[in-house]
């Protein structure tokens, strides 16, 4: 079983699946933008306000129900800011619960492996009394920072696969 490719920012022109949503849906104030960088990468950058009860901004990609049976970890090809994010799934669009892991990232290229099985369900903030990531399938991935401080970030991210 080889690795499943979930997106290539420098190789893939159709980022249409990709959008931010910030905390401005809970009527918070953060601010983000997606843009190509000059080597065809996501640059997901922004500024995170804890106004008016806010505090987190996020990129997220939705797709068709993909199987993942059988893969036992995400990785992912980042360059951050040395600040920490959330990388997000969810198997079903329904679901209430987003599966994360919480990373760090260098300042330098990294790759994330992220533990599928690792990954703890979460509800608006708050950790569930469910399972770990046990899914065979996924609709959503996300990129999310609110580390409960208002900051600027920067997170070029160059592709998503599993293994």
């Amino acid at each position: 079983m080889g690795k499943l490719l979930l997106f290539d920012f420098s190789a893939n022109d159709d980022w249409s699946a990709w959008e931010i949503e910030n905390d401005v849906v809970m009527g918070g104030n953060s601010t983000a933008k997606l843009e190509s960088s000059a080597g065809g990468n996501a640059v997901f950058t922004g500024s995170v306000s804890l106004e008016n009860n806010g505090g987190f901004a996020s990129l997220q990609a939705h797709f068709p129900s993909k199987n993942i049976k059988g893969y036992k970890k995400a990785l992912i090809l980042l360059k951050g800011d040395g600040k920490t994010y959330q990388f997000r799934m969810k198997s079903n669009l329904k679901d209430r619960a987003s599966y994360i892991y919480t990373f760090k990232t260098t300042g330098d290229w990294q790759t994330v492996e992220v533990p599928l099985k690792e990954m703890e369900p979460v509800f608006r903030g708050r950790k569930l009394d469910l399972p770990n990531f046990s899914a065979d399938s996924i609709q959503e991935i996300r990129f999310l920072i609110g580390n409960k401080k208002a900051e600027d970030f920067r997170l070029e991210i160059d592709k998503i696969e599993l293994e």
